[in-house]
């Protein structure tokens, strides 16, 4: 290589360093920022109280960070960590999602049971409707033609539905003991449902007016938070008491691989290039790298008390 591709090569690294990694920890109200070559903690940013759940804006310049406690969004640049802005009068967001037509803004209010759908703008939210729903709503899915959102219901142990367009209940299935994260096929035909309570994931088709159980998938105890491998076929699940991951495809509904998840696994991200799953390691207060191609951890980073959410910028697809 030349000396001038050389000094190109290098002044490009500099111009576009990777973005960094936020952890939230729910328990001290702030988000630690690290580094992914270093793997070290930067430093802390101060949000609300109990951040649990993050998401990316659609156009991918902002990071939300959803204080419960607080009743407020965090919004912050995935490339600099820096404060862009702080929205309150969000009550309970615990979970949240957008559309896929970025037209919806959806939150779930873990601690006063109701779902809440805002119109989203581009820039702010607007509340359209808010819909009571059964005891502790958990975690959202939304469907990829923006007209359904999928809502787990914790503590009555139901999945619910609600379309968009109307903002009404759809439909409300039993399910097993308290429902966690859900993940739905691109295809729009099957939903997972991740049971803490349980050793498993239960699988739904919801290609017809009411979801119907087709399968019960044995993962281990504590199924929890679902992350999709980035290849349109697998998906992960954390699997909190039993202190694993399974790697489950959903194309033939069969779990496929286990990677080791120390200390309460809880949210996962995978790096962009496919090889790291970033885990937060929820009792021990750290965000724990795996090793894809081994299976093995190959590094922890000490984070704040009861880490939740994990995000970067440069992630591996969603699907």
């Amino acid at each position: 290589m030349g000396l001038l591709a050389f000094c190109f090569v290098q002044l490009s690294a500099w111009a576009n360093p990777p973005a960094p990694v936020f952890v939230l920890n729910s328990l001290d109200g702030n988000v630690s920022v690290i580094d992914p070559v270093t793997w070290s903690e930067k430093k802390r940013i101060p949000t609300g109280k109990e951040p649990h759940h993050l998401y990316l804006t659609p156009d991918e310049k902002s990071v939300i960070v959803a204080n419960a406690l607080s009743d407020s969004l965090t919004f912050i640049d995935p490339r600099t960590a820096q404060i862009q802005r702080t929205v309150t009068g969000i009550l309970d967001p615990y979970q949240l999602r957008f559309s896929p037509d970025m037209k919806w803004f959806v939150t779930a209010a873990n601690r006063l049971n109701h779902v809440d759908i805002y119109r989203w703008d581009g820039q702010n939210a607007t509340l359209a409707k808010r819909i009571q729903t059964g005891k502790t709503p958990s975690h959202l899915w939304i469907d990829s033609k923006s007209t359904t959102v999928w809502a787990s219901i914790q503590d009555s142990d139901e999945l619910l539905s609600i379309d968009l367009l109307t903002q009404t209940a759809k439909s409300r299935t039993a399910v097993g003991p308290m429902p966690a994260d859900v993940f739905g096929t691109p295809d729009d035909k099957l939903l997972l449902v991740g049971l803490t309570a349980s050793d498993g994931v239960e699988v739904y088709d919801i290609s017809g007016p009411q979801p119907r159980l087709v399968k019960k998938l044995s993962t281990g105890k504590g199924a929890h938070a679902f992350r999709a491998f980035g290849d349109r076929k697998h998906v992960l699940v954390s699997n909190r008491v039993a202190n694993t991951i399974s790697q489950i495809d959903y194309t033939s509904l069969q779990v496929v691989a286990e990677f080791p998840g120390p200390s309460g696994p809880d949210c996962m991200d995978i790096t962009a290039d496919g090889k790291f799953i970033l885990l937060a390691s929820r009792w021990a207060r750290k965000l724990t790298v795996i090793d894809i191609a081994s299976r093995k951890v190959v590094k922890q980073v000490s984070v704040g008390k009861s880490p939740h959410g994990v995000w970067t910028l440069d992630h591996a697809l969603r699907q």
